[in-house]
């Protein structure tokens, strides 16, 4: 079985150097939910229909995951999970997917670095960079997660249609 993932990376975040709470409080600035909105209506037009969304439970990311699956009507799929927060690797996604045997696309909505590190991992290698609110497939061929293929990876404006 092909199984898809997507990764969604948070939109943009009040910045770190002058956000004075904790970090997993940082939300998205209002331009960052703008933004995320328009690119929820991107993924919209891109029908995607993953059979679970998986979310940081850090407050910027479940913001982007609850946008897009608003806009995918998709708010029954969306579930939070610690796994995404800080750590994530292709080990974490391996467990993840395991756990959903039945979900042929999974969306997972985190953090940089390690959705890039986690995504060059997949697919054998290379320099991956995602984007605040980028969005990448890949295509896998088993239950392990083994011979990722990137089949695209899309920035903000992309999704936008900027």
């Amino acid at each position: 079985m092909t199984r898809k993932l997507y990764f969604l990376r948070h939109g943009k975040a009040a910045p770190r150097a002058t956000w004075e709470g904790e970090d997993g409080l940082r939300p998205l600035t209002p331009e960052g939910e703008a933004l995320m909105k328009r690119e929820a209506e991107g993924l919209r037009r891109l029908r995607l229909a993953p059979d679970v969304i998986i979310t940081s439970p850090l407050v910027r990311a479940r913001q982007t995951a609850e946008i897009a699956a608003e806009a995918l009507g998709l708010r029954d799929r969306l579930i939070e999970d610690e796994r995404l927060a800080h750590g994530f690797d292709a080990r974490c996604l391996e467990r993840l997917a395991a756990e959903r045997p039945e979900a042929a696309e999974l969306m997972v909505v985190g953090h940089e670095p390690e959705f890039s590190a986690t995504i060059a991992e997949l697919i054998g290698g290379g320099c991956v960079a995602m984007k605040k609110g980028g969005l990448a497939r890949i295509d896998v061929a088993g239950p392990g997660l083994e011979d990722g293929v990137l089949e695209w990876l899309l920035t903000p404006s992309q999704l936008a249609g900027e």
